[in-house]
C-alpha cells in the first residue's frame, strides 16, 4: 500500500497509508483524542474528519480546545436544530445558519411565529436526533445538478445563494443529515451523536441576507457543548451578563436615553451619563497633550467627492445614509462616516515642512452609518457614535517610533479603564487586489513597519490576512472583560494610500517635494461602544474618578439640614460630584436606594455628627466607615480620585 508522510504540530512526522482519515490518525495517538477530536486541519484548512488524506500534509486533530473546533462543532449543531424544525414544521424554509462566536443560530422561514414554548420543542427534537447517531455525510454536485435538486425541493434561499456561484465553480458541495439537506461547504461533525448539552436561546427577526427590503425570517439562536458543566457555566455567565447588560443599567442609573421620537440607533447622553463621557473625553485630552497632539473640530456633513477622493463612497456606501442633495442639484453632501478626509484638509491648508513632522491632528468626531434596525444594540451597534479619531502625518523616518508611541498610549489608557487582559491583531491585506487600494510595495512597506512596532512594543499578537483596511494594515487590541468576552476596540492602521489620493505632501530637507505616511489612531473607537462595555464590564459601578456622583450627603431628618448643607457645598467647592439627598423619607430606605444607584460614599449627616463636626461614612458595598472629620474625607477622597485618575498599575 503506498505511503503518505504526516507531519504533526510539534514537528514530527509518521508515515501512514495513503486515503488514511483524520479520525484514525487520532485513534494511532490514543483513545481518548478520538473520542474528543472533531474535525482535523490539513495544511490549515479545516475538513471533516472522516475525510481521506491522498498527499503529504501538515494535520492538527481539533477539539473543543480549539476556536476551529468549536466552530466546526456549533455549525453542526445549526444544522441539526434546522433538522429538528423540518420534522415540527415541514413547511419551513432555511435561509443561512453559521456558526458564531458563541453558538450558532439559523435563519428560518415560517408560517407563525416561534414561541418559548416552540424552542422547547425544537430542543426536545434536536436531542432525540442526536442519539440516532445520525451522519454528517458530504456530496459534491455540479452547479446543474444542485440547482436541480433545490429547485425540486421550491427552495428559494438556496437558490438564490446557488446564483451566485460561477457556472464554472468547483463542484457544489451538499451535507445530508437524516432526512435533512443542506447547501453547505462545511466540515462537520462525524455524527449527530457528537452533540450534546443543547441550549436554545432566543429567536428574533431577521432580513434575509441582511437588507430590509427582503422578506423578513426568524433567526433562532442557541449553544451547545460536549459536557454538562460547560453548559452549566455557560448559562451562569449568560445571567451574570443579564444583570449587567448596558441597556438595563444605562436606563436604572440615567445614562443614556434611546427613543424612537428622535431616532433608533441615536443615543441621548443624559446628564449623569454625560458626566461619563466627557470625563473619558478629558482624560484622552489630557494624554494626547503631554504627546504633542493638537485638537481640532469638523462638520458633521461633507462633500460626496471628498468621500469618493478618499475611497470611503464605493467602500461603505451600502452603510452610509443617502446624500443630502442641494435645490440646484450641483451639490451632494453626506453626513460624515469618517474623520480622516476632513483631518487631511487641516494639513492642507497650508505648505508643510519635513521640520514640522510630525503633526498630530486629534477630534472627538461624530460620524453615521446607516445600520440595520434589526443589527442596532443598545450603544454597542448605532447610527451615530464618536470616535475618539487622530491622525498622524509622519516622514517614513519617523513611522515606527510614532506607532509605538501610539501602541503605548492605547495601553496606559486600557490599563487604566481595567482591561489589563488584553491581545492584538495584526490585520494584513490578502490576495484580492480588488479589496485594496495603493500598490503591494506600500502594502509590504506597512507591514513590515506594523510588525516591527509590535515586536519593539511586546505585543502579544497574531496575524490576520485579509482583515486590513482598504488603504492600509493595522493592529486591532481586543480586551477581554470580567465575564471572559472578547472586544475588539483600540485600532492603529498605517496608511500609504489617502497621502496619494490627497496629494499630502511636504518640504524635505533635500528642498523637494515627499509624501506622508498617515497613521490612523483610535484607542476608545466609538466612544457609545467603549462606555456600554465599560458599563457591564463594571457592572455599573465606575471607579471613583469616573463615576458620575462620586458621593451623597443624606441627613438623617430634616433637622440637620443646615448642616448637612454646608457640608454638601464644602464637597462642591473641591470639585467633587456630590448630591444632597433632601427628601422626607426614613433614613434606611434613602441608604438602600442610593447604594442601587452605585454611588461609591455615603455621607450620613445626623446630631451625633452636627455636634461632634464630623461626618459618618458609608462605602458602596463594604458598609460604615465611621465617623470622621470632613476635612480628613476631602483630603481621602481627592487622592483617591487622582490617584485613579493618573494610576496606570
Amino acid at each position: 500500500m503506498e505511503k503518505i508522510i504526516i507531519t504533526f504540530p510539534d514537528g514530527s512526522s509518521k508515515e501512514f497509508e495513503k486515503g488514511i482519515s483524520g479520525f484514525q490518525i487520532a485513534q494511532s495517538i490514543s483513545q481518548r483524542l478520538a473520542e474528543e477530536a472533531l474535525a482535523v486541519e490539513i495544511n490549515g484548512e479545516v475538513k471533516d474528519l472522516n475525510r481521506p488524506i491522498y498527499q503529504n500534509c501538515s494535520i492538527r486533530i481539533l477539539t473543543f480546545n480549539d476556536d476551529e473546533g468549536k466552530e466546526v462543532y456549533w455549525h453542526s449543531t445549526s444544522h441539526l436544530m434546522a433538522h429538528a424544525v423540518q420534522d415540527l414544521h415541514p413547511e419551513a424554509k432555511f435561509g443561512v445558519g453559521p456558526a458564531i462566536q458563541d453558538g450558532f443560530y439559523y435563519d428560518i422561514d415560517i408560517n407563525s411565529s416561534l414561541t418559548e414554548e416552540d424552542l422547547k420543542e425544537i430542543e426536545k427534537r434536536m436531542v432525540e436526533i442526536s442519539r440516532e447517531d445520525s451522519p454528517f455525510i458530504r456530496e459534491e454536485l455540479s452547479k446543474n445538478s444542485a440547482v436541480d435538486f433545490f429547485k425540486k425541493k421550491s427552495d428559494n434561499y438556496k437558490l438564490e445563494i446557488l446564483s451566485g456561484i460561477d457556472e464554472n465553480s468547483e463542484k457544489i458541495s451538499i451535507y445530508k443529515e437524516g432526512s435533512f439537506i443542506d447547501l453547505c461547504t462545511g466540515p462537520h461533525l462525524p455524527s449527530t451523536a457528537k452533540i450534546k448539552n443543547i441550549k436554545l436561546l432566543t429567536v428574533s427577526g431577521s432580513y434575509w441576507r441582511g437588507d430590509e427590503k427582503n422578506k423578513q425570517m426568524q433567526r433562532i439562536y442557541g449553544i451547545s457543548f460536549p459536557k454538562k458543566k460547560m453548559l452549566d457555566e455557560y448559562l451562569q455567565k449568560l445571567e451574570e451578563a443579564k444583570k449587567r447588560d448596558h441597556r438595563k443599567l444605562g436606563k436604572e442609573l440615567e445614562l443614556f436615553l434611546i427613543t424612537n421620537n428622535v431616532g433608533s440607533g441615536l443615543p441621548i447622553w443624559l446628564p449623569k451619563g454625560t458626566i461619563v463621557r466627557e470625563t473619558l473625553e478629558n482624560y484622552l485630552r489630557e494624554e494626547q497633550k503631554k504627546r504633542g497632539y493638537e485638537p481640532i473640530i469638523t462638520p458633521h456633513i461633507g462633500n460626496i467627492n471628498l468621500y469618493k477622493t478618499s475611497g470611503h463612497y464605493p467602500y461603505y456606501k451600502e452603510s452610509q445614509f443617502p446624500p443630502l442633495v442641494l435645490e440646484d442639484g450641483k451639490e451632494e453632501y453626506l453626513l460624515k462616516p469618517m474623520n480622516c478626509p476632513h483631518h487631511f484638509q487641516v494639513y492642507l491648508s497650508k505648505p508643510r515642512s519635513y521640520r514640522d513632522l510630525p503633526i498630530r491632528l486629534a477630534e472627538f468626531g461624530t460620524v453615521y452609518r446607516y445600520e440595520q434596525s434589526g443589527e442596532l444594540t443598545g450603544l454597542t451597534r448605532v447610527r451615530s457614535f464618536a470616535v475618539d479619531d487622530a491622525h498622524m502625518f509622519v516622514r517614513e523616518d519617523q513611522l515606527k517610533d510614532e506607532v509605538c508611541d501610539v501602541i503605548d498610549l492605547i495601553k496606559i489608557v486600557f490599563t487604566q479603564m481595567g482591561f489589563k487582559d488584553f491581545t492584538t491583531q495584526l490585520s494584513f491585506r490578502d490576495d484580492n487586489v480588488e479589496k485594496y487600494g495603493g500598490d503591494i510595495s506600500m502594502w509590504e512597506k506597512a507591514q513590515k513597519e506594523i510588525k516591527e512596532a509590535a515586536d519593539e512594543m511586546n505585543l502579544n499578537y497574531i496575524i490576520v490576512e485579509g482583515e486590513a483596511a482598504f488603504y492600509g494594515p493595522k493592529i486591532d487590541f481586543i480586551v477581554k472583560d470580567v465575564l471572559g468576552r472578547e472586544w475588539q476596540l483600540g485600532t492603529v492602521q498605517i496608511d500609504y494610500v489617502m497621502p496619494e489620493r490627497f496629494n499630502l505632501e511636504y518640504t524635505g530637507g533635500d528642498g523637494q517635494k515627499h509624501r506622508p505616511v498617515v497613521i490612523h489612531r483610535a484607542p476608545f473607537g466609538s466612544l457609545e461602544r467603549f462606555i456600554g462595555i465599560l458599563i457591564e464590564h463594571f457592572a455599573g459601578e465606575f471607579p471613583l474618578w469616573l463615576t458620575p456622583v462620586q458621593a451623597v450627603v443624606i441627613p438623617v431628618s430634616q433637622n440637620y439640614f443646615n448642616y448637612a448643607e454646608k457640608i454638601f457645598l464644602e464637597l462642591k467647592r473641591n470639585n467633587i460630584r456630590v448630591e444632597f439627598d433632601q427628601r422626607n423619607e426614613k433614613i434606611g430606605y434613602k441608604i438602600r436606594d442610593w447604594e442601587t444607584k452605585k454611588v461609591p460614599y455615603m455621607l450620613i449627616i445626623g446630631e451625633k455628627e452636627e455636634t461632634a463636626g464630623n461626618i459618618s461614612v458609608r462605602q458602596h458595598r463594604k458598609g460604615d466607615l465611621g465617623s470622621l472629620p470632613l476635612n480628613d474625607f476631602i483630603e481621602k477622597i481627592t487622592e483617591e480620585i487622582k490617584t485613579k485618575y493618573y494610576s496606570t498599575n
